[in-house]
C-alpha cells in the first residue's frame, strides 16, 4: 500500500464556523490522477470537526442549532473550571462530530453524493488557523 500526504489550511472565525473543504480535497486528490484510493480528511484539534453536510443555507443554521442544544454555549463545564478558557462547549462538540471523514475513490471520482460536501467546523471561541491534512491510500 502506498501512502500520499498532503495539507492545507484554513482561516476560520470560530464559534461554529462551517467551511466547505470540498474542493480543496479533490484538488489535491486529483492531482496525482489516481483510479481507486481511499481518502481521509483529518483535522488536528481538539475543538475542530470534520464531517460531510448538504453545504446549504438552511443547514448551516440547523446543525448549529441542534449543537447549541446538546452543548450550549453558555453553560459551566468542568473544562472551564480547570484552564479558565471558556471554550468547553466547543472541546464537547468537536468530540460528538469527530475530526476526520473518509471518501472511496473509485474509477478516479471521489464518491461524494450529489449533495454531499466535506466540511470544516471550528467550534473554537476565537478565530484560528487549521491544518488540514489529507491522506491518500492506494
Amino acid at each position: 500500500m502506498t501512502i500520499i500526504n498532503e495539507k492545507f489550511t484554513v482561516h476560520t472565525k470560530g464559534n461554529t464556523d462551517i467551511i466547505d473543504i470540498t474542493e480543496n480535497v479533490k484538488n489535491l486528490v486529483y492531482r496525482h490522477s489516481l483510479t481507486n484510493a481511499m481518502v481521509n480528511v483529518y483535522a488536528a484539534g481538539s475543538t475542530v470537526s470534520i464531517t460531510n453536510i448538504e453545504f446549504e443555507p438552511g443547514l448551516l443554521v440547523d446543525l448549529p442549532e441542534a449543537l447549541d442544544r446538546i452543548a450550549p454555549v453558555n453553560k459551566d463545564y468542568h473544562h472551564d473550571e480547570m484552564w479558565h478558557d471558556g471554550n468547553g462547549y466547543a472541546h464537547v462538540r468537536a468530540s460528538i462530530v469527530g475530526n476526520s471523514t473518509t471518501v472511496p475513490l473509485l474509477e478516479g471520482a471521489m464518491q461524494l453524493g450529489h449533495w454531499q460536501q466535506i466540511v470544516l467546523i471550528d467550534f473554537d471561541n476565537k478565530a484560528r488557523t487549521r491544518t488540514v491534512n489529507v491522506q491518500i491510500y492506494y
